[in-house]
């Protein structure tokens, strides 16, 4: 869907690929609460800011 390198809010499957873990893993972190989530529409997004600082980096 976001095939932009600097959208703000990116689905799983783009998150995933922005810091090199498998979608399981992002999946995880969202039902953990690790990783922020928000409702866009009938998406629901993960914000770049949020899912950076998730995994120690700043953005």
């Amino acid at each position: 869907m976001n095939s932009s390198p600097n959208s703000l809010a990116l689905t799983m499957k783009d998150a995933a690929k922005l810091v090199g873990v498998d979608y399981r893993t992002i999946k995880l972190g969202i039902e953990s609460g690790t990783i922020p989530t928000v409702q866009l529409g009938p998406r629901r997004m993960i914000p770049r800011a949020g899912l950076l600082r998730a995994f120690g980096v700043d953005a």
